[in-house]
Parts: C-alpha cells; structure tokens; sequence
C-alpha cells in the first residue's frame, strides 16, 4: 500500500520527477489528506500533503494533470479537500490577474521597509533574529531553520509563521512575504502575497488569523507548545488604499505558422497547452536572475530550481542552443531569434502578474520598437478558472464542479 514515506524529500526540478511524485500521492487524495492534512510532523516524508506545489508553481506539472490523476483514484466528493486546495492556487492568481495594484504597491512598499531596516538599529535587529532563527520561540525558530535548509514548510506552518511575524513579532507583513518569497521554491506572486495579506487581514477585510498555541500544539502532535509566547489577541492590518477590479484580457488564438516559444519559469509544460498539430516553434528558454541587499542570503535552491525547471523544459522540448543561466538579456535574446528564423510571430502561455510580468513589461517596449509583439495564451484551466476568481474563493468553490465538467473531468 502506498503511504507518504515512499515519497523522498528531495525536490528534484524536472517534470518526470513531478509526475512520479503525482503517481505516488494520488491514492491518498481521499480520506488520508482530508483527515491529516492539518498536522504538520516536522517531514515531507511524514506528512499527509502532496508537496506537488514545487511543480505545480512552473508548470512542470498543471492543475488539470493533477485533477485528472487524482480523479482516476477518487470520485469528486471523496477528494474534494485536496481538489479545492488545488483550486485555491487557482483563485489567488485570478484575483491578483484582476486587482494587479496589490502587487505593485506591494513591491512598492517592500522597498520602503527594505530602507527603513537599512536606517533603524533596532527594526533591523527584530528582523535579523526572526529571519536568523533567534526569537526564543521554539517553534517559530525551528521552523525559520526548517525554511532555509529545505526550501518548504507545510501550508499550516506557513500560515502559523505568517501570524507570528505580523501579530507576535510585529514586524512588516511585506518583509515576511518576501523573506518566503526567498526562501520557498513553491513560492509564487499570487499564491504567497495573498495569503500573507490573508492572514494580515488584509485580503478578507477584518479578518486575520491568529496563530494559537493550543492549535499548534494540537497539529503539531505535541512537538511545539507556544503558550503565553504568542500574541493571540489581534488586530487586523488596514490600508488606505482601494485596489480596482481589472477584467480579465481576451486573447487571441495562435497564428498557424512558424512561430518563436518563450519558455519562462511560469510554464515549464508549454506543450501540454499548445494544440496546433502543424504549428512549427523554435524554443527559447528564459532564465530570470534577481538582486538583493548584500546582507540578504537567498536560499540558492530556489533560483536553481526555477532554472533547472526551464532548461528541463527547453531540453524536453528539442532546444538545442541554450542560452547560458547568466545571460539575462531577454530582448536581445527575442530578437536574435527573431532575426535568425525570419520570424515576428512570438508565443507564450499567459504570463500571471508577478515578477516575470513585470520583467516582460520592460522588453514588450523595446520589442514593440522592432515591430515585434508578445502572443499569449490562456490555458483552458485558467481560463474556466480565473472568471470567477475575482471576490471571495465562495464563489469560485460553487462553480468547481461545472468547471471540471468543463475541462471533461
């Protein structure tokens, strides 16, 4: 009988390695995950979770490949715990796709608390003993070393740390999602940004989450007790700023002839979405580096894995001139392509706000001088999906079952 310790604990960024850790989770989707999915025993290998976000976050493996693998094990209701968190990744991309100002003024505010640690003594030493392990809350300590030596913590420890960062340790929510953001190699735009506003009480207006030592206590099986250490009594953050609803953007189908792929760290499986039998696709893979403050160590698995993912996919899908990892100059990349296939035609997947977005607004300008425009595609997953992702998940949860109609599931 399959259990969670035949996984093994490391993440190995390629889409067979995805695809093999499907396989083995799948018939424990039903009853298994539903009843043990909170508790956190400290072990990829001991838990109940699937661990598959690493590959679902690039697209080693999609959302529909996962629904379609687990459907072959369970009916719908019997696995509809662990298919709604599959669609949870699903509502936190819609909704930053059609409120995209939460992620700039995000951005716009983790520079701001980024200069005020470089000019406050005090602010940053809060920061570098929480971010170090060395707060004297053992479970938060432990979990802070468990992140940067692994690159993954279960959900509900994750959302336990969020609440301790924001409410015990009172430091900026934006530092707190950008410390995971550097540290997680599952860590996306949407699904990070929002649910650290999701526990601020930021996302749900009034709401937040109170990490309380009797829960950890409970689903940790005894592990962590943190009573008295923790702020249980919390306030909500606030804003002062209204972030408009943006429509989701139409787009158009591929153009039936030779065309240039981008291969981004987004979608590492573009050829599961792309239908054209007599389509012809050169591939060029993209590969983003980022800069920190020098006192700041990201955990260097997270941009190997991002990396490894895309030149998995550029090997598995024919390239056979990859560009080095250090050669981050997209646009000149786009248009030596461009110039070597005598082709304009460029296509991507949908790339989701986020920081490989915000890097394609910078080359859109500068293609778009050359005459050369960015094609992109919705899949069929985000597309049924991200309609009615634009309020509270309710309204998505309701339509789970047309959409996996939908997607003849």
């Amino acid at each position: 009988m399959n259990s969670p310790n035949n996984f093994t604990e490391a993440f190995v960024p390629t889409r067979e390695a995805g695809l093999k850790r499907l396989k083995e989770f799948a018939p424990l989707a039903g009853e298994i995950y539903s009843n043990k999915r909170n508790f956190d025993f400290s072990s990829v290998r001991k838990n109940s979770v699937s661990a598959l976000s690493p590959w679902i976050k690039h697209r080693l493996i999609t959302e529909e490949e996962v629904l379609i693998e687990i459907l072959k094990h369970h009916n719908p209701h019997s696995a509809m715990k662990f298919i709604q968190e599959v669609f949870w990744r699903g509502y936190f991309k819609g909704w930053l796709e059609q409120h995209p100002t939460v992620w700039s003024h995000h951005n716009e505010k983790l520079i701001k608390e980024y200069v005020k640690l470089e000019n406050n003594k005090f602010i940053k030493e809060n920061y570098m003993s929480a971010v170090n392990g060395e707060t004297g809350i053992e479970c938060f300590d432990f979990w802070c070393k468990q992140l940067k030596s692994t690159g993954y913590l279960h959900n509900h420890v994750r959302m336990w740390f969020a609440s301790i960062w924001v409410f015990t340790l009172k430091l900026p929510m934006e530092l707190g999602a950008d410390f995971f953001m550097l540290h997680l190699i599952d860590a996306d735009a949407a699904s990070n940004t929002l649910s650290w506003r999701w526990v601020s009480g930021l996302h749900t207006k009034g709401k937040a989450y109170a990490a309380r030592a009797s829960n950890i206590e409970k689903f940790t099986d005894g592990q962590f007790n943190p009573s008295g250490q923790l702020r249980e009594d919390i306030e909500p953050l606030t804003e002062n700023i209204n972030h408009p609803f943006v429509p989701l953007v139409d787009l158009e189908q591929f153009k039936d002839e030779d065309a240039i792929l981008l291969v981004t760290e987004e979608d590492c499986s573009p050829e599961t979405s792309i239908r054209e039998d007599n389509l012809e696709v050169e591939i060029v893979p993209l590969y983003r580096k980022k800069k920190f403050p020098e006192w700041i160590e990201p955990l260097d698995s997270v941009r190997s894995f991002s990396n490894t993912a895309v030149q998995n996919s550029a090997q598995r899908l024919g390239c056979k001139n990859l560009k080095p990892v250090e050669d981050t100059n997209w646009t000149e990349i786009i248009l030596d392509a461009s110039d070597k296939l005598g082709t304009k035609n460029i296509i991507t997947p949908k790339i989701p706000v986020g920081a490989v977005k915000s890097e394609f607004r910078k080359i859109k300008k500068n293609l778009a001088e050359h005459d050369i425009y960015i094609n992109e595609h919705y899949r069929d997953y985000d597309k049924y999906t991200w309609q009615y992702a634009s309020k509270g998940f309710f309204k998505l949860k309701k339509q789970i079952p047309n959409i996996l109609y939908q997607l003849g599931l």
